[in-house]
């Protein structure tokens, strides 16, 4: 699985794999891939520094990545209590109706709330950066579109790519035209933030619009047979976030999410702004619905819910409220029905995208024939 795009960054399958967790990013690199750490629920430098040097000691010198979630435009002297100020009492109370109705227990006192989406803040995204280029990342990559024309500008000065996530052609377009390297074409089935166009649609049309710049396919995709087709459709490789949930490197919170995870199928994920405000594709749980009910108050604009949220999301997490309980994933849950290791992963992605290739190839030959 080797693209020209894999090959510049010295990888050994055009797998670009996502996670929250460093065990898995270095995990997916030492498996021949390119790991990509999330950074946005690291507010504090400190913390993104000891787990990137956890990844440096531990992906035997394979190349590496940092995704960060950043606004393109400066939102500078906003603090996070500003924001806070911003969110209306109904909400606030919306929130605790909900959890006493499911007898959701409070945090223990001086209890952090754990993590709240304040990533997306200019000052908070900027620290991640300065602790990141202290590393020898090979890629950066934002969830929000294109960052900061000066970002764009210092990760290049390091020799860094430069990739952001587009849902529509349009948007790609926009990337291109900001100095991006890479576009990741995020189609309607991903996990997390996502667009309305489904990705067999969408790779052509964002491989079209910013031709030559490599395309990288997300969405959708969890076997070898779809990276191959990504690749058929001109993509130079796949951006994979949902496969690695299940894995056994994974640190998720809560083994009974672990559990519904593996229970689901492709069809019991919404799209829903419960989480941040944005559309993004989750499990469906009686938490999404409550948000989505036509009674309830609506939800609250990006980083406005998030910060709403953020300490009820911690209280489901710990005491692990199964009808709420749920995360951010992709349709392609229904295929994550077993817990296996990276590795094991990715000998499952080579072998399909073997056969799939072999097919193509007899199919090829008969035409000829």
């Amino acid at each position: 699985m080797q693209t020209e795009l894999s090959n510049t960054l010295g990888v050994e399958h055009a797998i670009f794999g996502f996670t929250p967790f460093p065990a898995v990013a270095a995990a997916i690199s030492r498996a021949g891939g390119f790991g990509v750490l999330g950074a946005v629920r690291y507010t504090a430098p400190d913390d993104l520094k000891r787990d990137l040097d956890w990844v440096e000691k531990h992906v035997d010198g394979k190349p590496y990545g940092l995704d960060v979630v950043m606004p393109a435009k400066k939102v500078e002297g906003v603090t996070e209590a500003d924001v806070e100020a911003m969110i209306p009492e109904g909400h606030r109370q919306y929130v605790k109706d909900t959890l006493a109705q499911y007898g959701v227990p409070e945090l223990a006192a001086g209890e952090a709330s754990g993590w709240r989406i304040t990533g997306w803040m200019e000052q908070v995204a900027r620290s991640q950066l300065d602790v990141a280029f202290d590393y020898p990342v090979k890629l950066l990559a934002n969830a929000l579109g294109s960052p900061p024309a000066d970002v764009i500008a210092r990760a290049h000065d390091q020799g860094v790519l430069v990739a952001a996530l587009a849902g529509s052609a349009r948007h790609a377009r926009k990337h291109a035209e900001a100095g991006i390297d890479i576009v990741v074409a995020q189609g309607y089935e991903a996990g997390g933030h996502t667009g309305e166009i489904a990705s067999m649609v969408l790779t052509p049309e964002v491989v079209d619009a910013v031709d030559p710049l490599p395309v990288l396919a997300a969405g959708g995709i969890g076997s070898g047979q779809q990276v191959a087709a990504a690749l058929a459709l001109g993509a130079q490789g796949v951006w994979l976030g949902s496969l690695w949930l299940t894995t056994t490197e994974a640190e998720m919170h809560s083994r009974a999410l672990t559990q519904k995870l593996l229970a689901a199928g492709s069809g019991d994920t919404v799209r829903s702004r419960a989480l941040t405000g944005k559309p993004a594709r989750q499990l469906r749980t009686e938490w999404t619905d409550a948000w989505d009910d036509p009674n309830g108050p609506g939800t609250l604009p990006m980083p406005l819910q998030g910060l709403l949220v953020a300490e009820a999301v911690s209280r489901i997490q710990k005491y692990e409220v199964e009808p709420l309980l749920g995360t951010p994933v992709g349709q392609i849950v229904g295929r994550m029905n077993s817990e296996r290791s990276v590795q094991a992963v990715f000998d499952d992605l080579t072998r399909g995208f073997e056969k799939a290739v072999d097919r193509i190839n007899r199919i090829a030959g008969r035409s000829e024939a």
